[in-house]
């Protein structure tokens, strides 16, 4: 199929490659850390020493695009809004749900952050929808890994370790990602509850086959979003028996995307990741949560030990969100193995270095 008829890329694919691979060459000469950036609307989750922008906004478009076949590639610097303008037509969409953190959001910055909104426990993480990728070294050299259908697909996939890397493997250029079909009706309900009920709720419902995509706790009521077919949805609401029923995807926006009011209180705010049948923490302050229970919000006083202790003994892991590098507990098992690969591609720590390094 040709290019779909969406946008593609107004400059030249190969003059803007050629320039970025350049300026990576020169910054490696030169051995200037370069921040890599598309519209740079999440730097305040990445800080990093780097003052040399590597602008990736330039390379950008959508390549191909099978709906058949469930597969989209584009360059990195194509508009998420775009991408999803360009499923919806078809009656598809991401599967990941990545936050909107502003209007020229990229893709590049969706697949490096790693982020994803509530469907996360329900459809999967960038990493499941990840089928290849390429990106620059730190001599400027294109590296492609995966391909764009699950067979290719061969051992370990470096493509999916992309995700949530913050850049620091090297500027990402073109992703290939299995997309998935809209849902024929989205709904969302609740229940007013204390927070023991809402997790035992939670605890109770993944065991059943309802066609959950969201279940979230905000300190008053447990909400669960619904999506699919129209049948599976009606039957889940009247086994279910909500006290509530509200259609608007608006705080589910605002949860996804970060700017719901709770994430603006000045008090410090953690990020705290525990396995979802995980009971109250024993943290004080006030949480509320996302995932299930598997993704507790914590805003607290409490200092990073007490932090540090209480998700230890659930075997969780947690990030103070105004200083995401900061983590205690149990760490990504995938780090090690980024180091690894950081070194193999970008020896000279060039990309996106972090303020601490």
């Amino acid at each position: 199929m040709p290019e779909s008829g969406a946008n593609i890329a107004r400059a030249d694919p190969a003059a803007a490659l050629q320039e970025l691979s350049e300026a990576v060459r020169v910054a490696a000469s030169a051995r200037t850390p370069l921040r890599i950036v598309g519209s740079d609307s999440k730097q305040k989750w990445w800080r990093t020493r780097a003052v040399s922008r590597l602008d990736m906004r330039s390379y950008r478009g959508i390549v191909a695009y099978e709906p058949s076949e469930l597969v989209l590639t584009a360059r990195t610097g194509t508009l998420l809004g775009e991408i999803e303008n360009t499923l919806a037509a078809s009656g598809q969409m991401l599967g990941f749900e990545p936050p909107r953190t502003g209007p020229d959001a990229t893709l590049g910055g969706a697949i490096a952050a790693g982020f994803a909104g509530p469907a996360r426990p329900y459809r999967g993480g960038v990493r499941d929808f990840m089928l290849g990728a390429s990106l620059l070294n730190g001599a400027g050299e294109v590296l492609k890994f995966g391909g764009r259908v699950m067979k290719n697909v061969a051992g370990y996939d470096v493509s999916r370790l992309v995700s949530g890397a913050w850049g620091r493997l090297g500027p990402l250029l073109e992703v290939s990602l299995r997309v998935v079909p809209a849902p024929a009706i989205t709904t969302s309900i609740a229940w007013r509850c204390e927070a023991g009920e809402a997790l035992a709720r939670a605890a109770e419902f993944a065991r059943q086959p309802h066609p959950i995509t969201a279940l979230a706790y905000d300190g008053v009521e447990l909400r669960m979003r619904l999506a699919g077919a129209e049948r599976a949805v009606a039957e889940s609401i009247a086994k279910l028996q909500p006290t509530l029923r509200d259609d608007e995807a608006n705080d589910w926006a605002q949860w996804r995307d970060f700017s719901h009011p709770h994430f603006s209180n000045a008090e410090t705010l953690w990020r705290v990741v525990v396995p979802p049948a995980t009971r109250l923490l024993t943290i004080p302050g006030f949480t509320w949560w996302d995932w299930g229970g598997a993704l507790r919000w914590v805003r607290s006083s409490a200092v990073a030990e007490e932090i540090q202790a209480a998700v230890a003994r659930v075997g969780g892991h947690a990030s103070c969100w105004h200083e995401p590098r900061a983590t205690v507990g149990q760490l990504d098992p995938l780090d090690a193995l980024e180091a690894r690969v950081k070194q193999s591609f970008d020896p000279l720590n060039l990309f996106n270095p972090p303020v601490e390094s």
